[in-house]
């Protein structure tokens, strides 16, 4: 079945809650686990599993994005044939809120006329998972179905595969059939369609709000949830950069955290996930945070339960302490000063 399966990610789509970590960058774009990107997950699924071609639609903020996959190396799909596409969306209707917008495709439909694969796996980009698409491809065709939704305890992942002459049909037929995505198609009960459910079973987190951002990446401290997601088998790619280790000064004291290459921790730090290059001064102390690449944390300072965005500096004595179920966010490239606090 090697080749079999067209790859198509979704990246459309955004959520109001999340306003403050995508004023710069698509969802798909968001940072998370120390090195990833959300699209990191669901891009290796795909390339782990033998699709060869992957079609990305984005539509908001999207420069960010294409930075991070470039060519398309480090997943293998810089290749003349096949390979990574990229197909912005046009003007959507604020209606159009399904993953893998008809009307979006219809516009690139020569894309799908002219792929060679016979099946094509369609998927959101915001979901943590390590799947293995082949196996659905087995049972799909096995057993006859239409179209088969990806869902784990019951819920619907917003993962389908279909035969790519079903998609396109779709596509063309769209205005006769009233169906704007395929989650119209599967939660049509009158349909004409055969369509099969296939349960996940294993580390799932889609991240739509701010609270399942901060709870996702908490999990992500725990040893068998981390294996259960990035496992040696099917690793998770992601855009390969060259920075020195981190250094950490006799008095740093860290504890079940992640932390990145080129970082510099002169405090102690907890229960928190550290992006590349982030500094921590003397004497601050960080705990149950997220602090995001290129940061800069001052002396004598306290984070708990804080989201800092990219680049952003915190002067000395500065206090934020949020809570476990709200975390306070700060945007990327904001100044947070001792004076702003008083």
């Amino acid at each position: 079945m090697k080749n079999s399966l067209l790859g198509v990610i979704d990246a459309t789509s955004y959520y109001d809650s999340l306003e403050d970590l995508l004023l710069h960058r698509s969802l798909a774009a968001l940072p998370i686990a120390g090195r990833y990107r959300l699209i990191d997950f669901v891009l290796s699924n795909m390339v782990n599993s033998d699709i060869g071609s992957v079609a990305i639609f984005p539509k908001f903020q999207y420069r960010s994005l294409m930075d991070h996959l470039g060519s398309g190396k480090n997943w293998d799909l810089n290749r003349k044939r096949d390979g990574l596409f990229f197909f912005p969306a046009p003007s959507l209707d604020a209606s159009e809120e399904g993953v893998g917008s008809f009307n979006h495709f219809a516009h690139h439909i020569d894309y799908f006329n002219r792929s060679s694969q016979e099946y094509a796996l369609i998927s959101n980009c915001f979901t943590l998972c390590n799947i293995n698409y082949l196996p659905v491809l087995e049972r799909h065709i096995r057993i006859g179905c239409d179209i088969t939704e990806i869902r784990h305890n019951g819920k619907s992942l917003d993962m389908y595969l279909v035969k790519t002459s079903t998609l396109i049909e779709l596509i063309n037929e769209r205005r006769n059939t009233g169906y704007t995505c395929m989650k119209d198609v599967v939660e049509d009960i009158e349909s004409e369609f055969k369509v099969c459910g296939y349960e996940h079973i294993g580390f799932v987190e889609t991240i739509d709000c701010i609270e399942d951002y901060y709870e996702a990446s908490m999990k992500l401290l725990n040893i068998n949830y981390w294996k259960e997601l990035f496992k040696k088998d099917t690793p998770i790619y992601t855009k390969v950069k060259d920075e020195p280790p981190t250094r950490y000064t006799s008095a740093a004291s860290v504890k079940n955290s992640i932390i990145a290459n080129g970082c510099y921790i002169k405090g102690k730090v907890q229960n928190s996930t550290m992006f590349r290059a982030v500094k921590v001064g003397v004497n601050t102390s960080i705990s149950n945070s997220i602090i995001m690449q290129k940061s800069q944390i001052g002396d004598n300072c306290v984070l708990e339960n804080v989201i800092l965005d990219k680049d952003v500096r915190v002067e000395d004595g500065v206090k934020l302490i949020g809570d476990p179920t709200k975390p306070i966010v700060i945007r990327k490239g904001m100044i947070q000063g001792a004076l702003m606090n008083s």
